[in-house]
């Protein structure tokens, strides 16, 4: 591991030329190990469509194959998302304490949370397709297996990530969306099956692919195998509130959308399948808008604010008083920083990523509705991955009750808001997310000024002088007054 060139050393070679091209390629390297996997999946299915002539197909069954590709993704995402942020948790501090044979009891307690959690939501629903919505049941076999597999994808994803391996993680996507797109020619080429089934089982086929291809380098990361089960899931209840605030954090994310599937945009497929298009595109196009916002925070965190939080841990250890308070000076200043740059950096970005929207769709043929939801949702999500970025701070500092309120808040104002845009003219839809978005982000901010005035309390003040235990209270006598 110690070979490995880490994210954030590729990306200060890169970023310290200070040159246009240099920015860019920057950038550009950022987006390709980062964030192109998930595009991976779009292109391959678009490739796959143009192709196979699935343009041509019934209604019926474009409808049927298009809400079962998005629903895997939606859910298999949204449903491993709660322990991404605690495993991840738990991984950093065993890699720091050196306890490499622990991460196997890790990835398999979490991978038994992931597969219970999953099934427990996907078992139920796929029934209810084949029942109700009388779809074959080799087709709802294929779904559901295509949809665990794209969840074991995102699971292996937090180990991954934790080892900053993100090119591998690029690769496994190529290899495995490749693999889908051969298959499906085999399969309806050569095989003359029909085309949304082939398409369907080429995807679960390049997912397990993928999956494989990470669990195989994990194993090559770590060969040794630690059974503290028991360890992990204290840890986990421990660390209740960071699962919560994930989770509350992801429902935020998709409440919005979840509220207009219930109003008169919404479509239904089979009984079972619900979606509204138009606010779905527009959410899809406002992700796009801001989504750089996510590269932009890894970039300036690893090149900037996590040499000043390191050089703050170290003078903690064995500084003096001078030292300790300088170097946490240094850090708010950088934190602040970064946040300053992060608006106006992700600002200029989105305007002309927006403009540029705005010109164009309407020649493809996306206009209408979905230009009239964009503008809203657009300025909903810059400011979901602002707040985003300070809640991650809050998990620099172990802050995890102010995390916790924060995505609480931004989850809660989402669904109300939302439900009050309902009734609002079209161009105010998206109003539920950046009302939301600007309440996490108010309650962030001033939770990060908080936690700057009461650092010496959170850091100093938080141990044991005894160890704790449980049991018998002993007597509360410590001595005779008289000796007999």
């Amino acid at each position: 591991m110690a070979s490995q060139m880490g994210f954030g050393k590729t990306l200060m070679r890169i970023f310290r030329k200070n040159s246009i091209i240099s920015s860019l390629y920057g950038f550009l390297y950022s987006a390709v190990v980062t964030i192109a996997p998930m595009f991976l999946i779009i292109v391959n299915v678009v490739l796959m469509s143009h192709v196979l002539g699935f343009s041509k197909l019934d209604y019926a069954s474009r409808e049927l194959f298009t809400e079962t590709v998005l629903y895997q993704f939606i859910f298999s995402l949204l449903l491993s998302a709660p322990f991404n942020a605690v495993l991840s948790k738990y991984m950093s501090d065993i890699i720091y304490l050196e306890e490499y044979e622990n991460m196997w009891a890790c990835y398999f307690a979490g991978f038994l949370c992931q597969i219970f959690t999953a099934c427990l939501c996907g078992i139920p629903f796929f029934i209810h397709e084949h029942f109700v919505g009388q779809v074959d049941i080799l087709y709802v076999l294929i779904s559901f297996w295509g949809y665990l597999a794209l969840g074991l994808i995102f699971y292996n994803m937090i180990y991954l990530s934790v080892l900053k391996d993100y090119k591998k993680i690029s690769l496994f996507y190529l290899i495995g969306m490749v693999a889908a797109f051969i298959l499906a020619l085999i399969f309806v080429n050569l095989l003359q099956w029909e085309v949304t089934f082939s398409m369907l089982l080429s995807l679960a086929i390049g997912y397990l692919i993928a999956a494989v291809l990470e669990f195989s380098l994990l194993k090559r990361y770590f060969q040794k195998q630690g059974r503290v089960y028991r360890q992990v899931f204290r840890y986990m209840g421990q660390n209740w509130k960071l699962i919560l605030a994930n989770t509350c954090y992801i429902m935020g994310l998709y409440t919005h959308n979840f509220v207009f599937w219930g109003t008169d945009l919404r479509k239904v497929v089979v009984n079972t399948f619900v979606s509204a298009d138009p606010y779905d595109m527009a959410s899809f196009m406002a992700l796009l808008t801001s989504i750089t916002t996510s590269i932009i925070f890894i970039v300036r965190v690893e090149m900037y604010f996590h040499g000043r939080y390191r050089d703050y841990s170290e003078s903690v250890i064995g500084g003096r008083g001078r030292d300790i308070r300088k170097a946490q000076v240094r850090m708010f200043r950088q934190l602040s920083g970064e946040l300053v740059e992060l608006v106006r950096v992700q600002f200029i970005i989105s305007v002309v990523v927006f403009l540029v929207f705005m010109v164009f769709l309407p020649q493809i043929g996306f206009s209408g509705l979905v230009l009239q939801i964009y503008p809203c949702l657009a300025a909903g999500y810059f400011a979901m991955f602002i707040m985003y970025a300070a809640i991650i701070f809050m998990y620099y500092f172990n802050d995890l009750t102010g995390a916790l309120m924060a995505s609480l808040l931004f989850w809660l104002t989402t669904l109300a808001a939302s439900v009050f845009a309902t009734q609002l003219p079209t161009i105010w839809y998206g109003l539920g997310l950046v009302v939301g978005a600007l309440t996490g982000w108010t309650y962030s901010y001033f939770r990060l000024r908080w936690v700057e005035k009461n650092l010496d309390v959170h850091i100093f003040c938080k141990g044991r002088l005894l160890a704790t235990s449980k049991g018998r209270m002993p007597s509360a006598k410590v001595y005779d007054r008289y000796r007999k």
